[in-house]
């Protein structure tokens, strides 16, 4: 008999490691979850799936393919553990990594800090050479320079270097004679040029995200050879594919190239399940919110579509400062880190107030409740105190949860505070759900969207158990809680397409437009992408192309963003591309610049293989088919603080895998399942629907479209 085929995704958070096992047949859905092992994370991917294999009974040859997300990349960033990095910039601009740009992230701090380049100074190189800004050479490659440039870095011990030349997206002959010259004067060290990694116009955040891609790659290459080779001895033999930030999975050798696009590879995830979640119930206006045990980040829907971004920071001096972090020009997911995670440390600030993160017990040694050694206090230990998590039933009773050590942990902060233990729990509970609140209010207020009538989405572990503080906050009426919420950026993944894009700098005006260069430059940008997605596998009818174009009125500083049919431009495209980017523009700023000449300035193909279809997933765990009452009642009943100034009332206590698809019930009550639990505070109200999936309203609201059971 023929084994079924399974898909296999794996996702590395900052505390916990999740495996998502899908049967394609069937639709049987496998979950593993275990603490992330440091300071090499692929210990707990490769001991997660020999348990996973184990505890159900699937053979390693039925796994057909496996794609895998990781912080990896932002953890080696941020803790600026990654290979000693040199970088190669035209003479006179080695400091413009330093210099930055002239924004200030505080106008108000005297003492304002940026973020060091990851490339020190003594480590950077001005090399002879100018290329124009049309592309012409105004000053040859000092090809001799380079080389006594190249035995430097060997007497250095350089593990990775960076080569940025001005103007490179334009013309990278100059980077490509480099790139050969490093190749054969240091072959073992790992080299990124950014006409490949970031090519496009601005040349700080340019400089600044190939110095980020050479930093990270001997580490990325690595780790990635180390999960293969894992892989392949536990008798799986399928395709590995890793998950990038903007929502696509894409080869271990294009990961290896780029490693920096896997910046966000993990919560990409996250918006991933929170947009399958929401189609499945015919909501299009989805706020994603992603809780974990480090970070809690969040995505909005426009138009039913998650958003890319092509500027995002990472490192932050300040973890909420917009301006503070390393500027990085990769494609990813529009999202906003809103907040902390269930291990995230409360504390008192520099004025005495009490705040959460961004520190995090991690997993080592995680949350004092962990009883691992962690002695803060922090998050899951406050939801533990007030009776939110059962200290047996944790992570499906895997981790004992110690509640004499998380009153301790609080026992010092409450002091200082002059509070009750559980004041000061009910405190930092509803900091943590006000902060993440106001960070995702702000957000959508930027971006002109009403969060109001947005439905959550709420996964990781520690997102069903603060979605409703969440939304109560940002005047949200209508959460959904997937029945794989505690995994939910690994279930993700198995819904995303295998895609890669590329971007060229194009500056001209629209009635300037060289159109044989740029059906040049494009046929380019859609051969490699091409090329790169069918490697993972997609055959070549089943690739679909895209086209954005960045477009602004000449003058500005910044660009709105097109789509635009890819198809061969002729004369006749003209006029419809102003017409589309008016149209956007309009929508965006309410008006237009009227006689004011447009200009196109970056080109964005996307190529892409078909979305895997999925909508047949069904966890080991679903909710029962019958509607015996008897299956619906609670399993227990304890005592749980909603209120500062109220008592803790006696609250049901339900099993997620009991409940059948007749079941409904009012607040106050909690839904516990392995990986994940859900607090219905009062005033909302729970109900099972399509897929499993919990519909939790408040007040009268009902969820519009919705297909409940």
């Amino acid at each position: 008999m023929t084994a079924p085929p399974i898909l296999l995704a794996v996702d590395i958070g900052g505390t916990f490691t999740d495996l998502v096992a899908l049967d394609l047949e069937s639709g049987r859905v496998i979950v593993e979850k275990l603490l992330t092992t440091y300071p090499d994370p692929s210990g707990a991917v490769l001991a997660g799936v020999r348990d996973l294999l184990e505890k159900s009974g699937l053979a390693p040859g039925s796994i057909r393919y496996v794609v895998h997300g990781t912080t990896l990349i932002t953890n080696t960033l941020i803790e600026r553990k990654g290979a000693k990095t040199a970088l190669l910039a035209t003479a006179g601009f080695r400091d413009a990594v330093e210099i930055g740009n002239e924004g200030r992230y505080d106008m108000y701090d005297l003492a304002l800090k940026k973020p060091p380049p990851l490339a020190e100074r003594r480590l950077r190189y001005d090399l002879p050479e100018r290329m124009l800004a049309d592309g012409r050479v105004w000053r040859p490659l000092d090809e001799a320079r380079l080389r006594e440039i190249c035995a430097e870095l060997r007497a250095e011990g350089i593990e990775a270097v960076a080569v940025c030349f001005l103007h490179a997206y334009t013309n990278p002959a100059h980077e490509l004679a480099a790139l050969e010259i490093l190749g054969e004067q240091l072959p073992a060290v790992s080299i990124s040029v950014s006409h490949q990694v970031a090519p496009g116009m601005r040349e700080y955040p340019r400089a600044s995200t190939t110095i980020a891609n050479a930093y990270v790659q001997p580490i990325a290459e690595r780790y990635m050879e180390r999960v293969a080779a894992g892989l392949k001895a536990s008798g799986i033999d399928a395709p590995l594919n890793i998950m990038l930030s903007s929502g696509g999975t894409t080869t271990v050798d294009a990961a290896r190239a780029f490693p920096v696009r896997l910046v966000e590879s993990g919560p990409a995830g996250g918006a991933l399940a929170g947009l399958y979640w929401g189609r499945l119930l015919g909501q299009r206006d989805v706020l994603a919110f992603d809780m974990g045990g480090t970070t809690a980040k969040a995505a909005l829907t426009r138009a039913g579509e998650l958003a890319i971004s092509h500027q995002s920071e990472v490192a932050h001096v300040h973890r909420f400062k917009r301006g503070s972090g390393l500027p990085l020009m990769v494609p990813m997911i529009e999202m906003i880190e809103i907040g902390a995670g269930g291990g995230s440390i409360a504390h008192l600030n520099a004025l005495g107030l009490p705040a959460v993160g961004p520190q995090s017990a991690g997993s080592a040694p995680g949350p004092a409740a962990y009883g691992l050694g962690g002695c803060e206090p922090t998050v899951t230990d406050a939801d533990l105190l007030l009776g939110y998590l059962n200290p047996d039933y944790f992570a499906g009773g895997d981790i004992r949860l110690d509640t004499a050590a998380a009153r301790q942990s609080f026992a010092e902060l409450s002091a200082a505070l002059d509070l009750s233990l559980d004041g000061m729990a009910w405190g930092v509970h509803q900091l943590v759900n006000e902060n993440m609140a106001a960070a995702a209010r702000v957000h959508a207020a930027e971006r002109g969207l009403e969060i109001r009538r947005y439905c959550m989405v709420a996964t990781g572990g520690a997102g069903p158990a603060h979605a409703c503080g969440v939304a109560a906050g940002l005047g949200i009426s209508k959460i959904i809680i997937p029945p794989l919420a505690g995994v939910g950026s690994a279930f993700g993944f198995l819904t995303a397409p295998i895609a890669f894009d590329f971007t060229r700098s194009y500056v001209a005006r629209l009635d300037a437009l060289d159109l044989a260069e740029l059906n040049k430059i494009l046929a380019e940008l859609e051969r490699e992408g091409r090329r790169i997605v069918e490697a993972a596998g997609v055959p070549s009818p089943e690739i679909t192309v895209r086209l954005n174009i960045d477009m602004r009125y000449v003058g500005q500083g910044y660009e709105v963003r097109v789509p635009f049919p890819m198809e061969r431009l002729s004369a006749n495209h003209i006029a419809r591309m102003r017409r589309v980017f008016e149209d956007e523009y309009r929508a965006f700023y309410g008006q237009l610049a009227d006689g004011v000449p447009i200009e196109a300035v970056n080109w964005r193909v996307l190529i892409s293989g078909p979305r895997p279809i999925i909508e047949s997933a069904r966890p080991d765990a679903t909710p029962n088919s019958c509607d015996e009452p008897v299956a619906f009642r609670p399993v227990a009943f304890r005592p749980v603080r909603f209120d500062a100034d109220q008592a803790p009332q006696d609250t049901p206590v339900y099993r997620r895998e009991r409940l059948g698809r007749a079941w409904s019930a009012a607040g106050p009550l909690i839904i516990e399942e392995a990986a994940s639990t859900t607090i219905v505070p009062p005033g909302w109200a729970a109900q099972v629907a399509e897929g499993g999936c919990l519909l939790l309203t408040k007040g009268n609201a009902k969820m519009e479209s919705a297909h409940v059971w």
